[in-house]
């Protein structure tokens, strides 16, 4: 078996698996941290009700997240040691300062929430979790500047047959790196809304607690809608970026195999790799393509036949990929919208209760899609242009690398049975109907 697919297919499932952790908390943080400060400045119990209830699934959430991204880091050293010894020098930077500075920052502040209520004023108590968000914002900014590089690498030098750290500052405002961020983050506040608002919707249509989740359903709502017209809106800027450092990918996003001006953006294709043409083409829009890599109706576009066979990404894996997130960016500002308009109204509306209810699952489907075609999309270059997947995997044989695989598999398994069993546990019981009788700090 091959050690490099297999380590490929290991590092990716339990990316993936804590991926859909990390979005949550990033969402929830800054949600729970604005129901906090309502409670501080008005006193309302249902808003310390709706803190700790959805605070409880915040916590549930971080902690799977914890577990699961330490082991990652760790197959830096287990599966992909020759990757790290070629830029361990830059990428172990930016996960020391993200781990000593962020991540131990946001945990203690964690501790603090946990155990500071009747130690801490009302304010005081809610300016925790304001930096608990903004650490988990920081965060997630160093995993994405460490990203950004692998994705088009600045700020080095190569010395020693190695990549060397020559300029920190190019390195952390790496244009990549922030639009990657300015995606990412707010796409994660799509899928804590659509969590809440899903959760919400639930307890609606059943007339359970109704002035509680009408209240939690429409700041989640508001959080939603601004979140996901500014990805919609950054998304055509990283396009433009992807054009000019990544062409191949966008070549491979859109199943583009001539170089051609006016180049169209195809709606449904089926890539055959092997003839280097589609076999089914449906929907072709003339200029489109051009239009969204470089804002011109007539801009040349490169075709993948432009690049040799061995420097293309999987094309099926990333068209369908690109298809479903922009799909999937597509619905959520509609869905928004229309609870604009229904936020008065929303036990009357059961329909629209219902689709969001069984809309909670389409942000996480959207986001790993837009990590499939991130990374996957950058293939056959585990740092683009600079080294190659296959040249940075540890010299293991495959059978050490499948032991780990199925024991990834099989772990993360279970904790992700414990982690959504009690997730799900706590949304469905919902709050404790009882108004606690907490005095108001100041």
């Amino acid at each position: 078996m091959d050690p490099v697919f297999l380590s490929r297919l290991q590092f990716a499932a339990a990316t993936m698996f804590h991926f859909l952790f990390v979005p949550l908390t990033l969402g929830l943080s800054v949600l729970v941290a604005y129901m906090e400060t309502r409670y501080a400045r008005t006193g309302d119990e249902t808003y310390m009700r709706m803190t700790k209830f959805w605070g409880k699934m915040f916590l549930i959430n971080f902690a799977l997240g914890v577990v699961t991204g330490i082991t990652l880091e760790f197959q830096f050293g287990t599966n992909w040691s020759r990757y790290s010894a070629f830029v361990g020098d830059i990428f172990g930077s930016l996960l020391a300062v993200e781990a000593t500075v962020a991540f131990f920052l946001e945990s203690t502040l964690i501790g603090v929430w946990i155990f500071g209520w009747k130690k801490l004023s009302a304010k005081a108590h809610a300016a925790v979790m304001w930096l608990v968000a903004g650490a988990s914002n920081v965060s997630a900014l160093w995993i994405l500047i460490a990203n950004g590089w692998m994705q088009h690498p600045v700020g080095y030098v190569m010395r020693n047959g190695r990549a060397e750290l020559g300029d920190f500052a190019a390195v952390v405002f790496n244009q990549f790196a922030i639009l990657e961020f300015l995606h990412t983050v707010p796409a994660a506040f799509i899928l804590g809304s659509f969590f809440v608002m899903g959760i919400s919707a639930y307890h609606l249509l059943k007339k359970q607690q109704v002035e509680f989740f009408t209240r939690s359903f429409r700041i989640a709502l508001v959080l939603g809608l601004v979140s996901s017209i500014w990805v919609a809106v950054e998304g055509d800027q990283h396009a433009v970026h992807v054009t000019k450092v990544q062409p191949a990918k966008l070549a491979a996003m859109e199943s583009h195999w001539e170089t051609s001006k006016a180049a169209p953006i195809i709606l449904f294709a089926v890539p055959d790799e092997k003839n280097e043409r589609n076999a089914i083409e449906i929907g072709k829009l003339p200029g489109l393509l051009s239009f969204l890599g470089y804002h011109d109706f007539n801009a040349e576009v490169k075709g993948l036949k432009d690049f040799p066979p061995k420097d293309r990404p999987p094309v099926l894996l990333t068209f369908l990929s690109f298809r479903t997130m922009v799909a999937l960016g597509t619905l959520f500002p509609l869905l928004t919208l229309i609870g604009l308009f229904l936020r008065n109204q929303l036990v009357q509306n059961r329909w629209y209760l219902m689709i969001m209810v069984a809309a909670i699952p389409l942000p996480y489907i959207a986001m790993e899609a837009g990590w499939v075609l991130a990374e996957v999309g950058r293939q056959p270059w585990i740092v683009y242009g600079l080294m190659r997947t296959a040249d940075a995997a540890s010299p293991v044989a495959g059978s050490q690398v499948i032991s780990t695989l199925i024991a990834f598999i099989l772990v993360y398994g279970l904790l992700g049975l414990m982690g959504f069993f009690l997730i799900a546990k706590f949304a469905l019981k919902g709050p404790e109907p009882v108004v606690e009788t907490l005095p108001r700090r100041r």
